[in-house]
């Protein structure tokens, strides 16, 4: 029985059981979180704490705490906000221990800037994806205009369309993209 309820939850994704959880809490809930994130929570605390002890009291403090906060927080991503609850769990605990050093603190800077890049090719990769979407005029003029830098006048000439055609379709191309990225996660 235990093996079929820990299997209802197999197939559904990480915001849906956020949702689900808010509706009609669920320690089942957490504990599908545990099962899918236990591993990674701990690794990052290990990362941090460089001692396995303080990582596993960690890691049970984090899904601990797990059910408060999914309440309180609107969660979009959770993986990625699970990372950050730990991390500052982490945190608190080397501050309150005096054990933040600059090792530490040059190590999250060089992260949060890697998880930026990661974040900003996400979103190149989702706008390349859209841009495919739109017409084939108004995606040549985008395509032109601003990932290969040519003029009004060169695309006019490259496409064969009246300058005012290439800049309309530049500007219905943007806002045809910008109402299609509004709804994305990735860009809120």
């Amino acid at each position: 029985m235990l093996l079929n309820k820990r299997n209802k939850y197999k197939g559904i994704s990480d915001e849906k059981l956020v949702h689900r959880y808010k509706t009609k809490p669920s320690m089942q809930i957490i504990g599908e979180f545990y099962k899918r994130y236990g591993h990674l929570v701990f690794g990052a605390s290990m990362k941090f704490m460089k001692n396995k002890f303080d990582a596993e009291d960690i890691t049970m403090s984090v899904f601990e705490a797990l059910p408060e906060k999914i309440v309180k927080h609107d969660i979009r991503n959770f993986k990625p906000w699970l990372y950050q609850v730990t991390k500052n769990q982490c945190l608190m605990i080397l501050r309150k221990t005096g054990r933040l050093t600059t090792e530490v603190s040059k190590h999250l800077q060089s992260e949060d800037q890697l998880q930026n890049k990661i974040v900003k090719e996400n979103q190149l990769n989702i706008l390349e994806e859209e841009i495919r979407t739109l017409n084939e005029e108004q995606k040549s003029c985008i395509e032109l205009f601003y990932l290969e830098q040519k003029s009004y006048q060169e695309i006019s000439n490259i496409l064969k369309l009246d300058i005012k055609k290439v800049k309309s379709s530049i500007q219905n191309g943007k806002r045809n993209l910008k109402i299609k990225l509004e709804g994305r996660n990735e860009f809120k």
